[in-house]
Order: C-alpha cells, then sequence, then structure tokens
C-alpha cells in the first residue's frame, strides 16, 4: 500500500466516524454480509481454530467468531481508530485476551504475520490499492478456511463507487475505493491452492469462503 493510501486509511476512518459506528454495532450487532461470513465459516469448522482478521474494522468478525469457539485471533488494522475501537469493545466483550493486535498495512507486515486456520477479509478488498499483493498474501496464510466480503462486480457498483472516489477526491482525501473483477480475485486466491466452497451476493457485497483441500495444521 502507498503512503498516501496509508494516510487515506487513516484519515477516513478516523476516531470520529469510528466512534459512531462503535455505537452503532453495539444497537444493531454486526452487517447481514458480516453474519453470513460467520455462520458460513462456522459452519465449515471454525471451532477450535485460530483467526487472523485483516482490516477487522470495529471487530465484529472477531467476535462472532470467538464467540462461536475460536480459541485464539489476531487483528491487524490500518486505521488507529478502528484498532482502538476492536480492543475496547473485545474487551468490555470478555475477549480482549484472545486477541492479539497489530496497527499497520497487512502487506508491508505479511512477513511477520503468522499463517492461521482461518483468514478473514471483511470489505477489505475494496479499500485497497494493491489488490494482488494483499489478497496473494493473505490467501497464502490460510491453513483451512479463507472467508471475503468484497463489492460484486457490477456496473452499476462501479458507477456508485465513482461517484464516492468523485467526493474523496473533491474532499481531498488520499484514498480510492475499488471494484475488483471477481474473476481476478478468484484466480488469485485459488492460485495459493484454495478451492471455492461457498457464494452468495448480500446487496452490493458477495461473501465467499474457500477451503484448503488439504489443511495444515498451524501449531498455534
Amino acid at each position: 500500500m502507498s503512503h498516501c493510501q496509508c494516510d487515506g486509511i487513516e484519515r477516513c476512518f478516523n476516531s470520529q466516524r469510528v466512534t459512531k459506528e462503535l455505537a452503532g454495532y453495539r444497537q444493531r450487532g454486526p452487517a447481514k454480509n458480516t453474519r453470513l461470513l460467520a455462520e458460513t465459516l462456522r459452519a465449515q469448522g471454525s471451532e477450535g481454530r485460530t483467526l487472523l482478521d485483516i482490516g477487522g474494522g470495529v471487530g465484529a468478525i472477531l467476535h462472532l467468531l470467538l464467540q462461536d469457539g475460536v480459541r485464539q485471533a489476531m487483528d491487524v488494522e490500518a486505521s488507529a481508530a478502528y484498532l482502538a475501537a476492536a480492543r475496547e469493545e473485545a474487551t468490555r466483550r470478555g475477549l480482549a485476551e484472545q486477541i492479539s493486535f497489530q496497527h499497520g498495512d497487512f502487506v508491508a507486515l505479511a512477513p511477520t504475520i503468522p499463517a492461521a486456520d482461518i483468514v478473514t477479509l471483511d470489505r477489505v478488498i475494496c479499500c485497497y490499492d494493491d489488490m494482488l499483493a494483499l489478497v496473494g498474501l493473505s490467501a497464502a496464510r490460510a491453513e483451512r478456511l479463507y472467508g471475503v466480503v468484497y463489492p460484486r462486480d457490477a456496473w452499476w457498483i462501479r458507477l456508485f463507487i465513482q461517484a464516492q472516489n468523485v467526493a474523496l477526491r473533491g474532499r481531498l482525501m488520499p484514498i480510492r475505493f475499488s471494484v475488483h473483477p471477481t474473476a481476478m480475485v478468484d484466480a488469485t486466491i485459488r492460485s495459493q491452492g484454495l478451492e471455492r466452497s461457498f457464494s452468495r451476493a448480500v446487496g452490493v457485497w458477495q461473501v465467499v469462503v474457500y477451503a484448503r483441500p488439504h489443511p495444515r495444521e498451524t501449531g498455534a
């Protein structure tokens, strides 16, 4: 990720915005696509496993999967405000001791990030300017399951994202959102030895889970 993109994530997902999001999360719970991702991972075998969540926001997928039986998790987040909110909420729920928190760009940190049984990116791919690096490096660290939520590859969604980017440019915000071709994302994940086991559209999003045919134990 470029330095400007990192700055954009920090500025876009700042403490004011994240505080409002956390309040909404506490009132309404996780988004529908996040719940579906967690339910699918649970059905495919999350209990007793380790989790690496990249760009976890306020921590919704972490909370759901830990409550479903995941034993240990790592949260890698580029927004300091999100990381602080995720830590605060995990503490409130009594889950903080099961989570390690890392602030920074996952692609830059990847050489130091251990593999996990399950890797998740919930509405993260669209926020990153180097999809191939993000998806390739994160998929390589999934020993059993890999779950992603990212925008559907449709013309009207691309048009909406373009309008958002125009607004961001007008605010001099150094971040842009992307709708990556589904075939390209899928091919990048499959190149790491994973096979698609679930896919469903949820509004503008697609929820997709991949499994490794011959799972490896993390030993963590």
